[in-house]
């Protein structure tokens, strides 16, 4: 201990801070995508939900499945390989199985056993998507339901995460000085390591705990 002690004394307690710098970003910046994926499976999901009554309407009123699945690709993208598999008389049912891929994208595994039954047994389809749609709102808003009742956790997480910085700014502001030990002595600096390393592992964790709670 005491020869690391030495060591960070030196030349090199810069080089640990910088490291320590790095990692912490590097961390910051993966729960953030974590985030921004969970968020985007969000709106993939609303999308899909808003296709699939598109898609509904536009065969309830007479349009062949071709025409109505270039409409719903207008709508939302990501059906656009789906329908150029109609068009090029493709497998589409494959081609939903492989768009419903995509993170938040899972209604269309219905959808495509919809599509399936209606080509094997010559039944409407129009009936099946609506009640593809419907399963996929119902779906939504049990989402949202879990969210909501995950968003008082994960706000908790991020103020616990929070009050050590609200620490060092009350140190500071009482005329104290622990900045210069944090950043400038070793031991600091291991406190400082040591206590990022578990803000980010408790607010992965709790990420990890709501993930699993939504799937």
């Amino acid at each position: 201990m005491v020869g690391v002690v030495v060591i960070l004394a030196g030349p090199g307690m810069w080089l640990v801070l910088l490291a320590i710098v790095a990692a912490a970003v590097g961390a910051g910046r993966l729960l953030w995508r974590r985030r921004c994926e969970s968020r985007l499976a969000a709106r993939v999901t609303s999308s899909v939900v808003e296709v699939c009554d598109l898609l509904a309407a536009e065969l309830a009123a007479g349009r062949p499945p071709g025409a109505a699945l270039d409409e719903a690709a207008s709508a939302w993208s990501g059906l656009r390989p789906v329908a150029d598999a109609c068009r090029l008389g493709g497998d589409v049912p494959a081609a939903l199985r492989l768009a419903a891929g995509t993170p938040g994208a899972d209604g269309l595994r219905l959808l495509a056993g919809a599509w399936s039954v209606s080509q094997r047994t010559g039944s409407g389809l129009a009936t099946s998507a609506r009640r593809v749609a419907d399963a996929c709102r119902r779906d939504q808003g049990m989402r949202h339901a879990v969210a909501g009742e995950l968003s008082s956790a994960r706000a908790t997480s991020r103020l616990v995460a929070g009050l050590p910085v609200l620490a060092l700014l009350m140190g500071t502001g009482s005329g104290a000085d622990p900045w210069t030990f944090l950043l400038g002595t070793p031991y600091g600096l291991a406190c400082l390591a040591g206590g990022l390393a578990i803000g980010f592992v408790g607010l992965w964790w709790i990420e990890m705990l709501a993930r699993g709670v939504d799937r």
